[in-house]
């Protein structure tokens, strides 16, 4: 049988947690002025039980699923967009950095590898066929049985009197529905559930917002010559050199250092565009951002085309379905990776991964860019480690986090958030969470030497 519960026992939880609880119970229980729309109370239905939720199935979630039904846990995944993979698929990234790692960072070289759909850029990074990593993602996680489901939008957080999340509540094609889970896992990228949650979050650089610029990807057709003479793969000096070909048709690209990757045949997948000062959680302006960067992309592929020679019938295939966002929220956990960690090249006893990228803060406005389009701001950064506590909220239980939102500043996110540190963060969250359900604890409460014994397994295992 289907259950359910009270919608009126989480509204005023999930309102606190977007701070807008006096105004919204306000307007349920009295006349509705002309700006405000009531919701009438209703039952919702809870669509599923699991002991691990994960909100959002991009690199992070997708990893933290896998980890934690292979220490055996039931799973489920909610992802907004139609694929797994997020800004790997759906934002059409094609290149993972920092991936040089065990683990499930070695696994999906390896087999992708297998099925011929990466190409190796030394040891960290490596490109990859956006449509193979959709399938392998989808096949990994139905080996597993792990739950799915697409085009789903988490909308409201249910919380216990003890201040412990339940359930998430997400709205779809299906309606209104509940997912109540022992641990719930925050991998949405902007920390969509933590803010839902009431958890205090930070932005950007500081209050007034100064914060990294969002890019289209897209993928072009074109000659073999031309993508092969400026492939990334080639040297950092191809951005300055298709840079050069752009404003030689033109255009001056909003990103100063505009970057091709060949994918193989005659196609490659490009970054050309910056949109700055893009909220992720402001829709129309990430509507407009979108928009924007999709214009310019069809401009700069028509205008190289004009060129001819190498540039002969160059096409843009096809553009990310997904704007891809660079700063979204940074949701508070119980500890905060901060700039000096970095300088420092901070060791923890709970450490889950080490990040090994560099500090790399996007220009912040367009006049930036013509001056830097990215830079270390000075900072030289050491090898760090990301801690267990970085990836478990502080300001309410049973939710952790993984990938871009965990507790960190500004700095130390320019050079955690790249994806194969995701995918790292992924694997120990899924873990904990796991075993804090198996063990009827909240995360927090997990032995470190528990997690760290699965997690070494894991990643002896698996590569």
């Amino acid at each position: 049988m289907t259950s359910s519960f009270n919608r009126r026992s989480w509204l005023t939880q999930s309102l606190a947690g977007a701070g807008l609880v006096g105004g919204a119970l306000a307007a349920a229980d009295e006349v509705p002025s002309k700006n405000v729309v009531a919701e009438p109370s209703r039952q919702v239905p809870v669509a599923d039980t699991v002991d691990v939720l994960v909100c959002g199935g991009g690199p992070a979630g997708v990893s933290a699923a896998i980890l934690a039904a292979r220490t055996g846990a039931t799973v489920r995944i909610l992802e907004a967009h139609g694929c797994l993979g997020g800004i790997w698929t759906s934002g059409m990234l094609s290149y993972v950095m920092d991936a040089r790692k065990p683990g499930l960072n070695a696994e999906l070289v390896q087999r992708l590898a297998a099925m011929d759909a990466q190409r190796q850029h030394g040891p960290q990074h490596y490109v990859y066929d956006i449509e193979a990593m959709k399938y392998l993602l989808e096949e990994l996680c139905g080996e597993l049985n792990i739950r799915l489901q697409y085009h789903t939008r988490i909308v409201a957080v249910e919380k216990d009197a003890d201040n412990r999340v339940r359930a998430v509540i997400t709205e779809s094609k299906s309606g209104r529905q509940a997912w109540r889970a022992t641990v719930v896992i925050d991998t949405t990228g902007d920390g969509d559930v933590g803010a839902l949650a009431g958890c205090e979050w930070e932005f950007g650089e500081s209050k007034d917002c100064p914060c990294q610029p969002m890019s289209l990807m897209g993928v072009i057709s074109a000659s073999k010559e031309a993508l092969q003479k400026f492939d990334r793969l080639n040297g950092s000096d191809t951005k300055d050199l298709f840079r050069q070909q752009i404003q030689k048709a033109g255009l001056d690209p909003s990103y100063a250092k505009p970057t091709l990757w060949y994918m193989g045949g005659n196609v490659a997948a490009v970054m050309m565009n910056h949109e700055y000062g893009v909220r992720p959680f402001d829709a129309a302006a990430v509507t407009e951002a979108t928009i924007n960067a999709r214009r310019e992309l069809y401009d700069i592929t028509r205008h190289l085309r004009k060129l001819g020679g190498i540039w002969d019938g160059c096409t843009l295939v096809t553009t990310a379905e997904q704007i891809g966002v660079r700063d979204g929220r940074r949701l508070a956990g119980r500890y905060f990776v901060t700039v000096d960690d970095v300088r420092e090249g901070a060791r923890h006893a709970d450490a889950v991964c080490r990040s090994e990228f560099s500090v790399d803060v996007h220009a912040a406005t367009r006049k930036a860019n013509e001056k830097s389009a990215y830079s270390s701001q000075g900072i030289k950064a050491k090898p760090f480690d990301i801690p267990l506590r970085a990836l478990i909220a502080r300001d309410v239980d049973g939710l952790m986090m993984a990938g871009r939102c965990i507790s960190g500043d500004f700095f130390a996110h320019a050079s955690y958030r790249v994806t194969g540190n995701a995918v790292a963060m992924g694997e120990a969250a899924g873990i904990t969470a796991a075993l804090a359900a198996q063990q009827s604890k909240l995360p927090h409460e997990v032995a470190w030497d528990d997690v760290a014994g699965v997690l070494h397994k894991a990643r002896n295992t698996a590569g």
